[in-house]
């Protein structure tokens, strides 16, 4: 089992996208039994994968004795499953410092993924204990930056912030290669996996489901293709 946490200090760079197609390949290409785990409050992973209603709070996992298995659910996609997140985890910082159970979430993740060969977490912006939790539970860090001096000082924050507690990995996102900036960037960091700006990565709000369910032969999908076998490189690595 590995654990892969989609993160990001800022909000709006694509982080749910990059779970929810990254899921889908772990689970239809690799054939992996995935588990997504919205924490995000917003609830945007849980909302495009059409989370049914839930038997309890989803803070209800960091508040009492709950077994995670108790709130998995499946999806329309084979092998992969889903712990929807809802209102209730806008606190989550708070409850995880009133807790100072520094390993909680991943002792959670480890009992979750007893049915599962990967984890991934989408987890909310911000550098709190949330944060902190979803650190010390991954294998790998992924993190999202808009080819923009504003995303790229959010991304060295990340990078001072997890030191050399996890790997992390960079993906460039909504890239547009007609802008000097995005050239630039992308020359700058040759190394980075990059998602193109495109009209099928929109498209997944109005349809509900990951671009690999619709336009599978788009230069978007074979791009989430291609970083999620970077991802597995990595991890086997």
């Amino acid at each position: 089992m590995a654990t892969i946490a989609i993160y990001s200090l800022k909000g709006g760079v694509g982080k749910t996208t990059l779970a929810v197609n990254l899921a889908w390949c772990a689970a239809s290409l690799s054939a992996r039994r995935t588990l997504l785990w919205d924490l995000d409050a917003q609830g945007a992973a849980s909302w495009m994968l059409h989370a049914g209603p839930a038997r309890q709070p989803a803070s209800a996992l960091f508040q009492k004795d709950v077994d995670p298995a108790k709130l998995v659910q499946p999806t329309a996609v084979a092998r992969l499953d889903l712990i929807a997140a809802d209102a209730s985890l806008r606190d989550l910082d708070r409850q995880f410092h009133e807790l100072d159970r520094k390993k909680r979430l991943r002792k959670l993740v480890e009992s979750a993924a007893r049915d599962h060969d990967r984890v991934i977490l989408d987890c909310p912006p911000g550098l709190g204990d949330t944060a902190d939790q979803a650190i010390r539970s991954a294998d790998l860090i992924v993190v999202p930056v808009i080819p923009s001096p504003l995303s790229a000082r959010a991304y060295a924050a990340v990078t001072d912030h997890v030191g050399a507690r996890r790997p992390i990995l960079p993906v460039f996102v909504m890239v547009d290669r007609r802008r000097a900036l995005h050239r630039a960037a992308l020359t700058a960091h040759p190394a980075w996996p990059v998602i193109p700006m495109a009209s099928a990565v929109e498209q997944m709000a109005d349809r509900r489901a990951p671009i690999g369910t619709y336009a599978r032969a788009s230069p978007a999908a074979t791009a989430f293709a291609d970083l999620w076998r970077h991802i597995e490189q990595r991890l086997a690595g």
